[in-house]
């Protein structure tokens, strides 16, 4: 049978002949694929097919635990899956990821945490009940532009040729804008700071910019993001077209939400292609993001290429261009801090992710040598009494 044709039920899923192809060996194992739709308690919750549709299955996944947040099982992985595994069935292996997002853990270990696997747009939501965060709008796009977040973010080799997640800035809320002309404002500052990124504002409570987005949205896989309060909720219960989340007013102090979505879950649009719906996010810490903060600071990049020096740190030097461009209102004084925040921030992540790589490289190397004393130990057998 195969897999990747357009009438199995798991082709609404995102599957298609690459992980037809990818998923070959598993098959021939007795094993089946699909789709993780959420993770919570230890278990995973997981679609397969099941005859012309499909069923929804409650997975251990202690095959494929890992130590490591990033191989660990996320909301929309791929897997081949053992129904046939005992109590209930289990996942024997993970897919290699085509695409990922991914920011750093709050622990001090500086590892890599993957909010939602193999995505084809990054829907980045932005409330207008607040003002206009410019800030948030650059990291979580450095994130989404960078490797980590838009590329092959895997534990294993993505497969070749794919491409990574498409970002995109939804400004949520626009109904609370109704000035034309500010919104339009709003809309250009976001542009600014987003280069080659769409902006879409949309009203979930008016439709304003929904058949746009859903337009956008067909046939892939998005993942919503944002802080409390964004709107993911109602925005995914539009796309979705019925109330599959709940949803609670944001605080009129702060616009802040409270959490109302607390796992992240797949869940399919009525149009075809699926949603993720995360929760909201307090903290968005940079991983491996290098590549994502040059393309957001695009501009800034191109103007270093005509500092005097080429190890120019755009702070005091005579002959920097970023400076003169401050100076002389070419390029925003708080871009340039943003984009100097984000780089310190993200070389002091790789400082610490290469601390803790050496450290297990030296105790995984003290393992080893104290294996080989016992093993030698053994040979010898146990020293004898003169």
């Amino acid at each position: 049978m195969n897999l990747s044709s357009v009438s199995h039920p798991l082709s609404r899923y995102g599957w298609d002949d690459g992980w037809d192809a990818v998923f070959a060996p598993y098959a021939s194992q007795g094993l089946v694929p699909g789709r993780v739709v959420r993770v919570d308690r230890g278990l995973c919750s997981v679609v397969v097919a099941d005859g012309d549709a499909v069923t929804e299955l409650r997975a251990g996944t202690a095959d494929v635990a890992s130590p490591d947040p990033m191989p660990a099982v996320c909301t929309g992985d791929f897997v081949a899956v053992d129904r046939e595994a005992g109590e209930r069935p289990s996942v024997r292996a993970l897919l290699p990821r085509r695409s990922a997002f991914v920011r750093s853990t709050s622990s001090k270990r500086s590892e890599g945490q993957v909010l939602a696997a193999n995505i084809d747009h990054i829907v980045i939501c932005v409330s207008l009940a607040v003002e206009l965060d410019l800030g948030r709008v650059e990291r979580f796009l450095a994130l989404a532009m960078s490797g980590a977040g838009g590329g092959a973010a895997s534990h294993e080799s993505a497969p070749s040729g794919e491409r990574g997640a498409q970002p995109l800035v939804v400004l949520t809320k626009a109904d609370l804008v109704p000035d034309v002309a500010g919104l339009s404002y709003l809309v250009a500052d976001a542009e600014a700071v987003a280069p080659g990124v769409p902006v879409l504002p949309v009203s979930a409570a008016t439709g304003d910019g929904v058949d746009v987005l859903t337009a956008v949205l067909g046939g892939g896989t998005a993942v919503l993001l944002g802080q409390s309060g964004a709107g993911k909720s109602t925005l995914a219960n539009t796309l979705l077209g019925s109330e599959v989340q709940d949803v609670r007013s944001a605080r009129d102090s702060d616009g802040k939400g409270r959490h109302t979505t607390t796992t992240r879950d797949l869940l399919p649009l009525p149009g075809g292609g699926v949603l993720i719906d995360t929760p909201g996010l307090r903290g968005v810490g940079l991983w491996d993001a290098e590549d994502g903060v040059t393309q957001v600071f695009a501009e800034i990049e191109a103007l270093a290429q005509e500092c005097r020096f080429h190890d120019c740190s755009h702070t005091a030097e005579p002959g920097c261009a970023v400076i003169g461009a401050v100076g002389n209102g070419a390029l925003a004084a708080r871009r340039l801090e943003s984009y100097r925040k984000l780089l310190r921030e993200n070389e002091r992540i790789a400082a610490r992710t290469d601390m803790r790589l050496r450290a297990e490289m030296r105790r995984a190397w003290k393992q080893k040598q104290a294996l080989g004393r016992h093993m030698v130990e053994r040979k010898r057998g146990p020293l004898r009494k003169p």
